[in-house]
């Protein structure tokens, strides 16, 4: 089995932070160092573009792949979040092949304090939200691969929930489900797949393909807002 060691992926080095190195018993009598610094966790978004290379996804006609679509989104977001002052990893830059393995190692190296899982769909309408259908379960040091989210479902479900609010803030219709889709199981982060559908239906005014420019600048304009927001609110675990 497949083991996270989580620990190892927060190095902190005690005894230099705390201002000079553990001093020993006996004389001479060393000067008391100073309080140690209180270091604020870095706050590192995760994108995924999902899909890529031969993985084209799902298809919209003859030309418009899942995979070119979900690209998109993660550079234009990945923009909107640097602008915002927001450090960004991505699990690919380019129309290339990444196993799912590492677009997990990708985001846990990281330490991110969101990850969000991008995909498109011709069914539906407006924009699925996607949590790990894992039971919560206490965080450990090692954790196994195949249920590292599970520490960080309650985490992800509130994550989700800002970004609900920001998308219907938007008048973006938002439907919410849980599911076991991959990589998101094996991630050590709050995390979100967030689907991306035409706007059809009834409910719609203003129907819009999911290719539309003006949709699409909408949807991803809304989720740097919800991450924007995540950051005064995210507690490192």
């Amino acid at each position: 089995m497949r083991w996270i060691d989580a620990g190892a992926l927060a190095v902190v080095a005690a005894g230099v932070m705390a201002g000079g190195w553990a001093q020993t018993s006996g004389p001479p009598a060393m000067p008391v160092p100073p309080p140690p610094v209180q270091v604020q966790p870095r706050f590192v978004v995760a994108l995924d573009a999902a899909h890529g290379g031969s993985d084209t996804g799902a298809r919209f006609g003859q030309d418009i792949l899942e995979k070119d679509i979900t690209l998109a989104l993660s550079v234009h977001l990945r923009s909107l979040l640097h602008a915002r002052g927001i450090e960004v990893v991505t699990t690919r830059e380019s129309d290339i092949d990444v196993p799912l393995l590492n677009r997990a190692e990708t985001a846990n190296h990281a330490q991110a304090a969101a990850c969000l899982v991008l995909h498109a769909t011709p069914t539906g309408s407006g924009i699925h939200l996607f949590t790990s259908s894992l039971n919560p379960a206490p965080s450990a040091r090692l954790l196994p691969w195949d249920t590292a989210q599970a520490p960080y479902i309650t985490q992800s479900l509130k994550l989700e929930s800002e970004i609900d609010t920001a998308l219907a803030h938007s008048e973006i219709p938002v439907t919410l489900g849980r599911a076991s889709v991959q990589p998101m199981d094996h991630l050590t982060c709050p995390e979100v797949a967030v689907e991306m559908a035409p706007l059809v239906g009834g409910h719609v005014s203003h129907p819009r393909d999911i290719t539309d420019a003006a949709y699409q600048k909408q949807v991803v304009e809304s989720l740097a807002a919800a991450l924007e927001q995540w950051r005064s609110d995210w507690k490192q675990p």
